[in-house]
């Protein structure tokens, strides 16, 4: 056999390849940083939306939203405490929603931002009334 047949990679060849590849992930892994917390707050808004049509539904076939008193779970279970919805036919919810940092959302009316009702997670922090909550009052910036 001749050695001149032999098509193997040099040293110096793979070493390029590895730098090339090096050269191209510094150049696209900080682009995806801090993704994941944008895509958890895309994800939280879209929940808010989702609970506020389930909401929706709640008030017109019972006349009313939901006290705090009775929350969220009014949603998934026939309150029971005053007042007590007319035609409910729930659940409207399926399970207790979570936000993305596994937190409740949270509930309130009357409302004190909104017209109906407030409906809010405390964001990545865990922390209310902070610049990173999510909210169903704030406009998106």
């Amino acid at each position: 056999m001749n050695s001149k047949n032999n098509h193997g990679f040099t040293l110096i060849e793979l070493m390029m390849v590895v730098i090339i590849i090096g050269i191209l992930a510094a150049i696209v892994v900080p682009r995806f940083v801090g993704q994941t917390e944008k895509a958890r707050m895309a994800a939280a808004k879209l929940e808010i939306r989702n609970i506020g049509m389930a909401l929706d539904r709640y008030e017109m076939e019972n006349g009313a939203f939901p006290t705090t008193e009775q929350g969220l779970n009014a949603l998934r279970e026939k309150p029971s405490s005053s007042p007590v919805p007319r035609d409910w036919s729930g659940p409207y919810l399926k399970d207790d929603p979570k936000d993305p940092w596994q937190q409740s959302y949270q509930y309130r009316r009357p409302s004190q931002n909104n017209l109906d009702y407030d409906l809010w997670s405390w964001g990545p922090d865990g922390k209310d009334g902070t610049e990173d909550d999510v909210t169903n009052w704030k406009k998106d910036k």
